[in-house]
């Protein structure tokens, strides 16, 4: 067993993890990132970064291809409510796309990023020590690659199912019923700029374009399609008849990817030296879209208030207040009778569908 240390080790290499330690290395620390799964990390999502989203990207020096989005809109079998962003485009773009920019980013200013699986987490008034196994399916008494690894702080960016939240004993049950998100790439041209969202009794599907020749299309639902996959498989469009008509013949590219539960809870976002970042500190469901926006804006915080944890924990409760308060209030709307009267309402009251709309675009 060999020994480390580290300023900053960032458990898990998705966006969110990679933006953290890219702050976390502009403000002079050493950082080490590590997920189990090596390369370039793909995942269920919407794929689509809306203008805030975009922005926080951007400002982050990374420019990832995709397709341009222009608004949303809402849809169900007989009418839809379109609403353009007025703080500008967002873009569509595969969550393999975002991932290999930013991890580009991050090497390029000297992140180091490594395969490797967290095993166990201490910590004292002084540091954290962390054991990591290169091998999946090792255990930490084999030897083989085993290390630990000192760090100053440590950042748990590793998901819903997030294993750092576990080990400092953050983890909280759940409330409601679970949710749970299958996502599925088209080889077709986008049809339209706008990101569609189709509302049926049981589920929603949001279709975003991510490329001039890729769709993507994203059912929530309360099936467990956690362990969806294979490249033939196809998810359940019966209840969404004119998006199963669009691509009834059209090639699935690449793998199915599902995941969930979707709401997850933690007791708090500090524990000590570690710091609990994007889904891995709590998430209500991807509703609204706003993942990507408000993982970003948490690991800015996190690594802000490295030192003052009840700082962060402000931080953070100010960073996803709208995102909590509108997709629970929606997450109600629709697990309610009134759910077959949201498109109806957004299409009769443009006005107010357009302030909720911008609300999730800054």
């Amino acid at each position: 067993m060999t020994r480390a240390r580290t300023d900053v080790l960032v458990v898990g290499g998705g966006p969110v993890g990679l933006a953290a330690a890219l702050h976390a290395r502009r403000a002079g620390h050493d950082v080490v990132v590590v997920d189990r799964r090596a390369g370039v990390i793909d995942k269920a999502c919407g794929e689509g970064l809306l203008p805030g989203a975009l922005a926080a990207v951007l400002d982050l020096g990374v420019d990832p291809p995709g397709h341009p989005l222009a608004g949303i809109s809402y849809r169900d079998a007989t009418r839809h409510a379109d609403h353009p962003f007025a703080a500008g485009p967002g873009r569509g773009v595969r969550r393999t796309a975002l991932h290999a920019a930013l991890r580009e980013r991050a090497l390029a200013e000297g992140v180091v990023v490594e395969h490797a699986t967290l095993r166990t987490l201490t910590q004292d008034a002084r540091g954290v020590d962390v054991t990591l196994d290169p091998h999946d399916d090792a255990t930490p008494d084999q030897g083989d690659g085993t290390r630990v690894v000192r760090a100053d702080w440590v950042l748990g960016c590793d998901g819903l199912h997030s294993t750092v939240r576990r080990l400092a004993g953050l983890d909280a049950p759940a409330r409601g019923r679970a949710r749970f998100g299958l996502r599925t790439h088209y080889r077709v041209a986008p049809w339209t700029d706008l990101v569609e969202v189709h509302w049926a009794p049981h589920a929603e599907a949001y279709v975003t374009p991510v490329a001039p020749d890729v769709v993507g299309v994203a059912v929530l639902t309360h099936r467990d399609t956690s362990r969806a996959g294979g490249p033939e498989a196809r998810p359940g469009l019966d209840a969404f008849p004119e998006l199963a008509d669009r691509v009834r013949d059209v090639p699935v590219l690449g793998r199915v990817r599902g995941a969930g539960p979707l709401r997850q809870r933690a007791r708090h976002r500090t524990a000590g030296r570690v710091r609990l970042v994007g889904d891995a500190s709590g998430y209500v469901d991807a509703l609204t879209g706003e993942g990507v926006r408000v993982g970003l804006a948490q690991a800015q915080a996190a690594v802000r208030h490295l030192d003052d944890a009840a700082a962060y924990e402000r931080a953070w409760a100010r960073a996803t207040r709208d995102y909590r308060v509108l997709t629970a209030g929606l997450l109600a709307w629709a697990g309610s009778p009134a759910r077959r009267a949201i498109v109806p309402a957004a299409s009769a009251a443009p006005w107010l569908y357009g302030a909720v709309v911008e609300r999730l675009a800054r």
